[in-house]
């Protein structure tokens, strides 16, 4: 100790090794008693400088007395009645003197009310002021940092602007709520930042990203970054209409992109496309192929390329791979003004491992659950949030609102629910722990995910919840007050697993297994579904969507396109994943483009083609999309045709004078004559044939037949027509 002080020693030697729980008690202007008058100290500690001078607002400046040999400075001011502000000018060891503004004469700056909402578990906006904020306090501007760590015994915010120093800017504690705050002058946009977190009774130090940060460091780098937006929205047509655009009887048509691989540059290394570069030339493609939305896989913040971005370390920052927040916010716009809805895919289900992120964050289970049973899924490496603990729904449930509010988005599509609702999933008898019930049901989930949906449509009426369920979980999107999970639409995984498995055999032998097809419609109409075609089903050695199907080439574009015209026919929103709308050969890879250089081959120029008239035809005709949700919209016309593998039916709209006929030949024979019951005996008109030399098929069948006006199977009147092979065809009365 150099010199004494009104500090005692032990609290000097707890900030200098910063391991002191209030700093602001210390640090910064007090009131202090001097020979027994009342008078007032600064304090600082700056172990980088070799002298520090107080430079008060008025009056006369005065040099600091050094207290320790670790960088304590102390000065008082005898004459000094009220308090004051004042400046800083340090003197480094090396290097030029410099001003700086003291953060330790700043108060609190969050209000009672964000920690009561906080403590309470009800915070839907605490990205507001969570995180890292830009803002001017007493006419001084700097950045306000806030972090949750219930069990830390110090938080210090760390940068270049401190040499990474976590001994000199240490946080204010709010310790009924585990929260840190301080206002740190002089930052600006952009200026790197991390948490340095020492835990309670634990040895060493803990360097955290911030779980609020907005804006990233390009990996491999992991430190957060101060951000400040200037984008301005205008979009105002858009989200005016959107609640209408995106009701239950519109047509929703989804391209699912990787942002990363839809298309690549070729002169350059990763060669990512930007955010305005992907809008530039991924919305003309989304207009020219007639989709209503695209889905991106996550774009939130994420260390490892080949996780796809499904393990997140940056849940409120969009990946800098691909540009800034406004760069995101420009795509998103200009979607919008294109008319074209955007959904995110959003992971509440785990979060990796990675040292930086969630994980341990105060040096306890602060997000996942302390059990491994509960708190890892093995299947991922990751970890598994832990719904029952506030700090988890206030952070879930704002970023979730944050997507909405900060980037206009449409629609979050929930990744991996069915992991979510079971504590034993993919787990073994001895590895998951049951709930207070003795069940398998994660309660605690249940309640997140109705919270959820029940909050995200409360603030955004006509926004979409979309569950990624793969098992018969009963009510995913019945509304919250009928016991449901209240989500919007559930991916019939059903469906797309007997679908796929059903094409994927060789025609002889589908007559078998008739029944994977309309198994469906027993149980379509128990959800609101979409039927997905998604990356999971192009990858891991489970081939492209065209080479899943059997027999030569010309059979696998016919049969693709077969599929194609069977999706769109029934019953579901549709999503496709990028490359198969033009029948990619190869799996789906993430470390470049889509096989773009295909088009030049007229086979799956007619596979894109058909996927643009299908999307024109959806979006054209009410009824292959208003009446999505019940059997009013569905009528069978043959389902029981086995021996030929044909199956028929009849989709209406909200008029049902306003319908369409469906007739799917599974086989690769031209059936001629063919009789099928129809509801009236007019005449048909083929609007698409999946067969169609347009689209490189044989060109079998007629363009327009007349109905019979004689009853056949249990219908008033009935059509023969050609049936070509392996195709799908839709008619419509004239």
């Amino acid at each position: 100790m150099s010199q004494p002080s009104s500090v005692k020693i032990d609290e000097i030697e707890a900030i200098s090794n910063a391991s002191h729980s209030d700093p602001f008690s210390i640090l910064g202007l007090h009131r202090v008693n001097v020979n027994g008058k009342q008078t007032f100290s600064v304090r600082v500690f700056r172990p980088d400088a070799k002298a520090v001078t107080v430079i008060p607002e008025r009056g006369k400046t005065s040099s600091m007395t050094r207290i320790s040999d670790s960088g304590f400075f102390e000065a008082t001011f005898p004459r000094r009645r009220k308090p004051f502000r004042y400046q800083l000018e340090i003197e480094p060891h090396q290097g030029e003197s410099y001003q700086i503004i003291d953060p330790y004469q700043f108060g609190p700056q969050i209000s009672d009310f964000d920690l009561q909402l906080w403590g309470e578990g009800n915070h839907h906006h605490a990205y507001r002021w969570m995180g890292a904020h830009l803002r001017e306090v007493e006419g001084t501007e700097g950045v306000h940092f806030v972090v949750a760590a219930p069990e830390a015994e110090r938080v210090s915010v760390v940068g270049s602007f401190n040499g990474w120093d976590g001994r000199v800017h240490p946080m204010r504690c709010h310790p009924a709520q585990g929260i840190w705050e301080i206002f740190l002058p002089h930052l600006a946009p952009g200026d790197y930042y991390k948490f340095e977190i020492k835990p309670k009774n634990k040895k060493g130090l803990i360097l955290k990203s911030d779980p609020y940060g907005f804006w990233c460091e390009l990996r491999p780098g992991t430190a957060s970054r101060v951000w400040k937006s200037s984008h301005k929205w205008s979009d105002d047509k858009w989200m005016e209409q959107r609640s209408d655009l995106q009701a239950h009887n519109r047509p929703l048509s989804v391209y699912e992109i990787h942002p990363g691989s839809w298309r690549r540059k070729t002169d350059q290394e990763p060669g990512f496309l930007n955010y305005r570069e992907l809008a530039d030339q991924l919305i003309p493609y989304l207009g020219e192929m007639g989709y209503t939305h695209v889905e991106l896989m996550p774009v939130a913040e994420h260390p490892y390329d080949p996780s796809w971005g499904y393990q997140i370390t940056g849940y409120f920052a969009v990946t800098s791979r691909y540009g800034t927040p406004d760069d995101f916010k420009y795509f998103v716009n200009r979607c919008h003004k294109a008319g074209i809805g955007v959904i995110v895919d959003w992971v509440p289900a785990h979060f990796t491992k990675d040292d930086h992120g969630l994980r341990m964050f105060d040096g306890t289970a602060l997000y996942e659950h302390a059990d491994p049973r509960q708190g890892e899924h093995t299947d991922w490496g990751t970890n598994i949030f832990n719904y029952g603990r506030l700090e988890v729904i206030n952070f879930l449930v704002s970023n979730a609102i944050w997507w909405f509010e900060e980037y206009h988005i449409d629609g979050l599509r929930v990744d991996a629910v069915a992991s979510m609702l079971y504590l034993d999933y993919s787990r073994q008898e001895h590895e998951w722990v049951p709930n207070r019930h003795g069940g398998r049901e994660n309660l605690e989930a249940i309640h997140f995910l109705q919270t959820f949906n029940k909050v995200v449509h409360d603030y955004f009426p006509g926004v979409l919840t979309i569950a990624e369920e793969s098992t018969s979980w009963q009510g995913v999107t019945k509304p919250i007050e009928e016991g449901g999970l209240g989500f919007d639409y559930k991916w019939n995984m059903g469906w797309m697993n007997d679908t796929l498995a059903y094409m994927s055999k060789d025609p002889i032998y589908r007559k078998y297994h008739q029944g994977q097809l309309t198994f469906s419609m027993i149980y379509a109409f128990s959800e609101k579904f979409i039927l997905p075609f998604s990356h999971d089903e192009v990858v891991h050695m489970k081939q492209s969507m065209l080479s899943k199907m059997p027999g030569d080439d010309w059979q696998k574009f016919a049969n693709l396109r077969l599929l194609y015209t069977y999706m769109y026919g029934h019953p579901g929103k549709k999503l496709l994943f990028m490359g198969g709308e033009f029948g990619q050969w190869g799996e789906w890879n993430h470390e470049h483009s889509i096989d773009w250089h295909l088009l030049q081959w007229e086979t799956h120029q007619g596979v894109r083609l058909l996927v643009r008239d299908l999307n024109e035809l959806y979006r054209k005709e009410p009824a292959m999309h208003q009446l999505d949700e019940t059997w009013e919209g569905f009528e069978w016309l043959d389902m029981s045709d086995a021996d030929n593998c044909i199956i028929s039916f009849a989709r209406a709209a909200e008029n049902p004078e306003d319908f369409l006929i469906f007739v799917f030949n599974f086989t690769p024979t031209v059936l001629h004559h063919y009789k099928i019951g129809v509801p009236k005996a007019v005449k048909y008109e083929t609007i698409l044939n999946s067969d169609s030399r347009y689209y490189w098929g044989s060109n079998a069948g007629i363009p327009v037949v007349k109905a019979a006006d004689e009853g056949w199977s249990g219908k008033p009147a009935h059509i023969s027509i050609t049936l070509p092979p392996l195709a799908g065809l839709i008619l419509k009365p004239r």
